[in-house]
């Protein structure tokens, strides 16, 4: 359900949490609670703190958002 509406940022993973979420700290500077995409838990992708990581938001909330990217 990827639309036209979704902002997408980059950033880096600085911490991991319970349930498969993690800490991202942006390039502008704040940080966010993100989950992993469909695809990258679909394959069994593995995210480490460090790991550079491309996010999805909805435009309401920007505090929480989408792994769906690993570079």
């Amino acid at each position: 359900m990827r639309g036209k509406n979704f902002l997408r940022k980059k950033g880096q993973v600085v911490e991991t949490l319970p349930g498969l979420k993690f800490r991202v700290l942006l390039e502008d500077g704040k940080e966010a609670i993100c989950h992993l995409g469909g695809k990258l838990k679909l394959h069994k992708i593995r995210v480490l703190p460090g790991d550079r990581v491309v996010v999805e938001f909805t435009p309401y909330d920007e505090t929480k958002g989408r792994i769906i990217i690993r570079e």
